[in-house]
Parts: C-alpha cells; structure tokens; sequence
C-alpha cells in the first residue's frame, strides 16, 4: 500500500508531466493558430472586398469556393493519410522512413490535382448551377453563375502548386515543425491580400477586375507560398534530415508505397465524402432561398476566423499522439488523449462565446440586403453554440486517426455525414416548409449526437496501435 507521501510525489509527477505535454501541444497548435488566424481574417477582409462590389460576386465567389473545398479536403485526405505514418516515423527516429512518405505525398499529390484540374474545368459551369435552382432572380443566378464560372477557371491554376505546398507543410506539421509553414503562409496572405487591393478594385493604374481579381491574387499567393516551402526546406538539411536526396532518387520499397497508399486512399476517400457531403448539405440550403447561399458566406467567414483554436489544438493533438504511438507508448496514449481533448474543448467554448458576441454586429460589414444580414446573424448564433460540440468532435477525429485505424475513421466521419446528416438536411428541403435557419439548427444539431459516438470510439481504445515497428 503506497504511504501518504509517495501517493502526493506520484501525483506531482503526473501534474507535471501533464504540464510538460500541454507544452509540447501549444508549441506545436501556436503556429497553426497564428497562421490559420490570419489566414481566415485575410479571408475576411476577402470576403468584404468582394461583398462590396455587389451580392451576387459573394455569391459566385461562395460557389466556386465550395467547390475548391472539396479539392482542398481530398488533398488534406491524401497528405493525412500518409502524415501518420510520418508523426510516427518522427516518434521512432526513422529519418528514412520520412523521406520515403514526403516522396509519396509529393507523387500522389501532383497526380490528385491534376486531375481535380480537369474535373472542374470540364463541369465546373454545371456543378455551380446546382446552386442555383432556388428562389430569386433569374438575372441575379445568370451573373452569379458566370461571376463562379470565370472565377473558378483562373483558380484551377493553383491546385497543383497547392498540392506540392501541402506535402511540404504536412510533413513539417507531421515533424512538429510548424513555425516554417506558418511564416509561407503569412507570406501568401501579405501577396493574397496586397494583390486584392490592387486587382479587385483596378489601383496602380490596373484595370478593376472585380472576382477576378481576387482569383490571380491568390494564384500568385499559392506559387510564393510554395516557393519559400520549397527553398527553406532545401537550404536547411540539418533541420530537416528527410530531405537529403529527396529528389536525387525516389525508391520507396513497393511493400512500404502499398502501406501509404492502403491508408492514404481511406482518408482520401473520407475527406472527399465529407467535404461532398459538406456541399450537398449547402445545396440543400440554397434550394430553400438563394439569399441563403450569400447569408451562410457571411457565417462560414466568422466561424472559420473563431474556429482556428480549436481546429489547430485538433491537429496538435493528432500530431502529439502519434509521436506518442511510434514511440510504442500506447497506454500513455490512452491517458493523454482524455485531458488533450479537455483543452481543444476549452478552446472551444471560449470563442464560441466571441462567435456568438459578434453575431449581431459582423453581417452590418457587408453591402447586402438586411434580411440577408438577419439572416446570417441567426446563423452565426446557431453555429457559435454548437462550437464546443465541435471541437469535441474535432479532436477526438484526430485521435482516432492518429492509430492508422481507417475503417473506424470513415464510420465516425464520413459515413455518418452521409448516413444521417445528408438525408436529413435533404428531407427538410425539399419536403418541408420549415425556414433555412430552423432547418440548419436542426441539421447543426447532429454534431452533439456525433459527440456521444466519439466518446464511444475514443474510450474503447481501438485507435490505439503503432503501426511503424
């Protein structure tokens, strides 16, 4: 039987070994934070220059972005996939082993973006017309539609520089090193957000290129972001092992690109489910009232500026359990996990308080009509109470990820959105007179039964394997 005094040393210990590990979680999510944070408030300022040269460039720009999202998760799929074998690598000590996953990330990605290129600019004219088939003008859905169409053309030119740029940050992110692809980022944003002003409304002796303009300024951005990720990396092998002879040949063992590609595919495919999921349910919306498209830009624009800390503690924390997992030590993973979570949901709660103190005032920003303002108030009100649900969700996805287990993975995320989430959104839709606002709280509402089979998950330990050794 332990004596008094070693009972209250045990408990010192554990406290501060706690502390030590929420150390090394904020030294890792700080960056993603600040680079995310300015990111998003860039997005911001976007949006706003945007909204001001009238609603419908909102809502072509929306449209077009919703669908770029899809691109954006299914290359986010694909590097994850793969990035947990790099976090465990990195818990391991095998530099090789991270050289051979940053030269599959860089292979698969170009190959993914290459062919999104020729998916949207074949179909992109009829995917952004699905978003129009709700009330309103026929005018007003006419030059939405050629706003989406002209701004989603000059897009498609970043995907590839995209995909490389996510192989570099991820890898890096994986490593714990995430202060270089925050500093490319705030390169971009600094380009993104100079050439707006200069392109959206013609300074400097330009033309005023509306939409348009917002599209080259963030073409150019995504090339410097890529530039300074790839040079950095380069010049810096001592801090960056992997990439010595990266390029010089590129022979991963076929058994190993099996292993990548067995759980790359899976969170691929979850990603892209979800984010195509993310889309219908949007459709569904904007099938009740196209002021619904333009009111849900307003909201998604806050929400993402006040999500950043609990979507950059997430990562930290699937980044953190999975040095834990290549380490070998699977029952600390077990222990770190629960209070690791504490903290994302603290985040959480914490700026959804901001969230919902600026819902009444943030739609008064934009040149639009007032109900689409109250409407988008109502929106970000609904979303700013269920933001500790997600955060719960959020980093429990993480945690489940971070084993590799990539059939509890797609059930938890994408097969739920489909199986439960998707239908309901579609029935209220096109079956109901309910309002768009009512509809979207009761469709919001399913993260908090999401949270209960995220306990589930979690708690029965299943994601809990090393999958390095």
């Amino acid at each position: 039987m332990l004596e008094p005094n070693n009972i209250r040393s045990k408990t010192m210990t554990e406290i501060k070994n706690d502390r030590s590990y929420i150390r090394k979680l904020l030294k890792i999510a700080i960056p993603m934070m600040i680079q995310n944070g300015i990111s998003n408030f860039v997005n911001l300022l976007d949006n706003l220059m945007i909204g001001r040269v009238g609603t419908n460039a909102l809502s072509g720009v929306a449209i077009a972005n919703q669908l770029i999202f899809v691109f954006y998760l299914v290359i986010f799929g694909a590097t994850a996939g793969v990035g947990i074998f790099t976090a465990q690598y990195k818990g391991s000590g095998d530099d090789e082993g991270i050289r051979h996953t940053f030269q599959f990330k860089m292979g698969f990605n170009t190959v993914i973006a290459a062919i999104c290129v020729v998916i949207l600019a074949l179909f992109s004219r009829s995917l952004i017309n699905l978003f129009l088939l709700g009330e309103g003008d026929p005018a007003d859905a006419a030059e939405t539609l050629e706003i989406g169409v002209k701004y989603m053309n000059i897009i498609l030119i970043s995907l590839i520089p995209i995909g490389l740029t996510q192989a570099y940050a991820g890898t890096l992110r994986d490593l714990g090193a995430t202060k270089v692809p925050m500093f490319a980022s705030l390169c971009a944003i600094f380009v993104n957000l100079v050439g707006n002003y200069i392109l959206i409304y013609g300074h400097l002796g330009l033309p005023a290129l509306g939409a348009s303009g917002a599209a080259i300024a963030t073409v150019i951005s995504r090339f410097v972001e890529l530039g300074i990720l790839s040079v950095y990396t380069g010049r810096h092998p001592d801090l960056f092992p992997f990439i010595r002879g990266a390029f010089k040949a590129v022979k991963i063992p076929g058994k190993l690109a099996l292993k990548f590609l067995l759980k790359a595919l899976p969170l691929m495919a979850n990603e892209t489910l979800w984010s195509l999921g993310m889309t219908t349910i949007n459709q569904c919306y904007s099938y009740r009232s196209l002021d619904a498209v333009a009111a849900l830009n307003i909201q998604s624009t806050i929400w993402n500026l006040m999500a950043v800390a609990f979507i950059a503690m997430g990562e930290a924390v699937g980044i953190m359990m999975g040095h834990i997992l290549g380490a070998g030590e699977l029952d600390e993973a077990r222990q770190k996990a629960k209070k690791m979570r504490r903290v994302t949901v603290f985040c959480g709660l914490i700026f959804g308080i901001l969230l919902a103190a600026a819902a009444p005032f943030f739609p008064l920003l934009y040149n639009t009509s007032d109900y689409i303002r109250s409407l988008a108030t109502g929106f970000i009100l609904i979303t700013a109470v269920l933001m500790p649900f997600c955060s719960y969700t959020h980093a429990s996805y993480f945690i489940i990820r971070s084993g590799g287990n990539a059939f509890i993975t797609v059930i938890f995320d994408s097969v739920y959105t489909w199986v439960i989430v998707v239908p309901l959104a579609f029935c209220l839709s096109r079956f109901t007179n309910m309002s768009v606002t009512w509809m979207l709280s009761i469709v919001n509402g399913m993260e908090v039964i999401k949270c209960f089979i995220a306990y589930a998950f979690v708690r029965s330990g299943i994601w809990v394997k090393n999958i390095v050794k």
